[in-house]
């Protein structure tokens, strides 16, 4: 059974950091392509970020290049994101999926608030 579980996610002021950490069981890790996406209140899911499985190639939305940094542990099966100079419309569940794009399989999600 494909178990995807988020962690880290919390309430920061606009300009701080947070780390996000998914933990992936029930399929081969290393070899399968990983992301993020969130979902805004009110709005759709967007794609944030995915990584290749086993070159660790990165993508990012045009709306956190720069600010995000998607990263994989093969060894312990994590998937983390860090977020940086976090905005205001950051705001949203972040849950993490297997496979490019949207995936195929999505965590329950972990919430990312960011208010002054």
């Amino acid at each position: 059974e494909v178990q995807l579980v988020e962690s880290g996610g919390g309430m920061v002021q606009p300009g701080g950091s947070l780390r996000l950490s998914c933990a992936a069981s029930g399929f081969t890790f290393s070899d399968t392509p990983m992301g993020w996406v969130r979902q805004a209140p009110g709005k759709g899911s967007e794609w944030v970020s995915s990584i290749d499985g086993s070159n660790g190639r990165t993508l990012y939305a045009d709306s956190v290049k720069g600010r995000f940094t998607i990263s994989r542990d093969n060894a312990k099966n994590m998937l983390y994101l860090q977020l940086n100079s976090l905005k205001l419309e950051d705001t949203g569940l972040y849950s993490c999926t297997r496979g490019w794009g949207g995936g195929d399989y999505r965590g329950q999600g972990t919430q990312v608030t960011v208010s002054s």
